[in-house]
């Protein structure tokens, strides 16, 4: 019999503001926690300012612990594309730089198949008129973002930020607001 840590797996991935992509994932059947961190960078330790202003490197991230039993790899990989659009360079929205980035970074090389299969699928289906930008990479050292990012939809739902283009973004994907 395995253990619950043997059934959990790893994905980490970046779709703009983390912010929004932790309130789409943490709501998936098979999700037991998301994170909000940075990765793909070259500073150790990067605060939430110092990626802000283009200092580091490193993207905006997710770091996702899923049942594999429950939500599958390529479940959570169809997600990722309809939670943002992986046609814009750096830049979600009015978020703008290089931590807004699309990324997929894969824990394994059966992750990376995975993620370069379903890029492929993504771009063949012309869901998209523009070309698919999304990077993909192996997984790094994950920094966690500070503690008032933890959590930060369901902790400051009034928040402007929240309102304008959290809470849509969930009421358009199907998702609880």
């Amino acid at each position: 019999m395995e253990s619950e840590q043997d059934e959990t797996q790893l994905a980490t991935f970046g779709a703009g503001c983390f912010w929004c992509v932790e309130a789409v994932l943490q709501q998936l059947d098979g999700v037991l926690e998301v994170g909000s961190g940075f990765m793909g960078g070259q500073t150790e330790n990067p605060t939430y300012r110092e990626v802000c202003r283009g200092e580091t490197g490193h993207a905006e991230v997710v770091h996702v612990r899923f049942d594999a039993d429950r939500i599958s790899y390529e479940e959570l990989l169809n997600w990722f594309w309809r939670l943002h659009d992986p046609t814009t360079l750096n830049r979600q929205g009015n978020d703008v730089g290089t931590q807004y980035r699309s990324a997929i970074f894969y824990h394994s090389d059966e992750q990376r198949k995975a993620a370069e299969k379903s890029k492929a699928a993504v771009e063949a289906s012309g869901a998209f008129a523009d070309p698919v930008v999304t990077e993909i990479a192996a997984a790094s050292t994950f920094y966690e973002a500070e503690d008032y990012h933890r959590d930060y939809y369901r902790q400051n739902r009034e928040q402007s930020y929240c309102r304008a283009v959290i809470s849509p973004k969930l009421a358009k994907l199907g998702l609880e607001t």
